[in-house]
Parts: structure tokens; sequence; C-alpha cells
């Protein structure tokens, strides 16, 4: 089967893939994630909440699960509920023909009676189709503001995983992961001038990293430290 259209717009992004991925303090939570797409595991639990702050990861584990599920002939559908919150609830009519459903920042719909009911019975039928639900979050369940008793009794039925951020040497290990997948060398002197001078947002960090890479392949020159001086201005 085919991955069901993401509605308006919303797209994965390519790179958002399980390789892709530095776990740092978060192996467990992936290895969990890695477990839910896997149909043929014989696991039961179909419910995992990912919750931590801006750059911890889950858009990235969520969208990753996406894209495996897409390998394997599964629907899967991916909603950042920060961007679609303002959109009907219809949004979430007929997910349960999906094998995988991922609902990323569910801090937006809490406390809107409308969504709490609407995402209630999503997760009934989800339950009763046998699919698996994968919900991010900012906060932890008990935390977040949800109004429904109905809705917060289900969330504390999931198994649930604190994303950490990476420190500094783990953004610098997830740097040259990404540069070796993309045929880049980068030697741990020039990613650690990489986070001394940039943002350390892991997005903002790729993004860089992508430049480089374009960079570097148009002048067939290295990542080198006065090469990265020279492309970023600094």
């Amino acid at each position: 089967m085919m991955p069901l259209q993401l509605p308006l717009g919303i797209r994965l992004r390519d790179d958002a893939t399980f390789v892709n991925y530095y776990p740092g303090a978060n192996a467990a939570a992936l290895g969990y994630v890695e477990r839910l797409c896997d149909a043929d595991a014989g696991w039961t639990e179909s419910l995992i909440y990912l919750w931590g702050g801006a750059g911890a990861g889950r858009s990235h584990l969520m969208q990753a699960a996406c894209h495996r599920l897409e390998e394997l002939g599964e629907r899967a559908i991916y909603l950042p509920m920060g961007e679609l919150a303002d959109y009907g609830v219809e949004l979430f009519d007929n997910l349960e023909q999906c094998e995988l459903v991922c609902l990323d920042d569910l801090d937006a719909l809490a406390g809107q009676r409308r969504w709490e009911e609407a995402l209630f019975h999503l997760f009934n039928r989800l339950r009763d189709a046998g699919k698996r639900l994968l919900i991010s979050s900012t906060a932890a369940p008990r935390q977040l503001p949800v109004q429904l008793a109905d809705l917060k009794s289900r969330l504390t039925l999931a198994l649930v995983f604190q994303l950490r951020p990476l420190s500094d040497e783990d953004k610098l290990r997830a740097l040259q992961l990404r540069a070796s997948r993309r045929g880049l060398h980068l030697t741990d002197e020039v990613g650690r001038f990489i986070l001394s001078r940039n943002t350390r947002s892991m997005d903002a960090l790729f993004d860089m990293l992508e430049r480089l890479d374009q960079a570097s392949l148009q002048a067939r020159r290295k990542l080198t430290i006065p090469f990265v001086k020279e492309i970023m201005g600094w």
C-alpha cells in the first residue's frame, strides 16, 4: 500500500531517517520507536509518547518512523499539530486506515475541547483497528493541561520517553555522522570550531553543513577552518 498523502503541503524531510539520527542519551527511545515500526516483531506495544524541548529530536524520530513504514509498503502519516491546530478536527477522520499515525506537538491541542474529544475518539479507533500511534509533546503526559479526563487516562497508558538534548560532544558526533553520509570528512578540530561559532540548534547546524557541502563540491576543497571561515563569513 502507498502512504496516505500528507495534508496541506506538509512534507517529510528526506534526511529525517533512523540512520541519520544520532541518539546520544536517547538510544532507548530510538530502539523502541524502531520496534514500533517493525510489523513482524511480535511486539504488542502500540502507543509511544515522546517529550522534550525544542531540538531534542522528536520530529526527526517521528518522520523517520513514517519513512520506515513507507519502506515497508505500509501506510503512515505525520501531522505536526503546531502547524495544523487551526484546521478542523476532520483532520483526524479515517486515520485508522494508517498502520502508524504520528502526532507531533500534541501540546498545541491541549485544553481545546473539540480537539481533545477528536483525539480521544482517534485513540479508540486506532486501538480497535490494531494500529499504532506515536505522539510527541514538549511536556510529559501528566503535565499537559488536558481537560478531558478520558483522554488524560489514555495518555497515561503510553510508553513514555523523555528525549534529552545532545551534549556538545554528541552534537559534534551527530555532525560527523551527517557529514560522513554526505561523503564529507569533518575533523574534530573543524567540528569544534563550527560549534564554537554557530548556533547550537541541530537544525541550524545541519542546514549550515548542507551549505558547506555545496560549497565544498563547487570549490573542490576539503572542510578546513579557513574554508569554513570563508564560506560562513566568520
